[in-house]
């Protein structure tokens, strides 16, 4: 775009917006890269995949039909953090599924 200056993405940037990744790490990048737009958009959401993880171990509590949706969510929690955490390492932005949509729209 012209007129927008974009910053180059250091390795710095990517070590940050991986841990966005793994669970609560997410809040570090979150609280300590605000004027790093690429660690922020992977520390969105991260942050939102820790929230997700958060609801999905509350409703393991109850049985059979808990169990079943806390597996396959938490199933569907682990690969999406390795997607994510890959992209973040290569230095690339990639828009998780549904979630991704949501992260734009918070602003913390």
């Amino acid at each position: 775009m012209p007129g927008k200056k974009t910053m180059a993405v250091t390795s710095d940037d990517k070590v940050y917006a991986a841990l966005a990744y793994l669970w609560v790490l997410a809040l570090v990048p979150l609280l300590f890269k605000r004027d790093r737009a690429f660690v922020q958009f992977h520390a969105r959401q991260g942050f939102l995949l820790f929230a997700v993880e958060v609801a999905i171990s509350m409703v393991m509590v109850i049985p059979v039909l808990g169990w079943l949706v806390g597996f396959f969510g938490w199933l569907a929690a682990v690969l999406l953090s390795v997607l994510g955490l890959l992209a973040a390492l290569t230095g690339r932005t990639w828009a998780m599924p549904i979630l991704g949509e949501y992260a734009k729209k918070f602003n913390f």
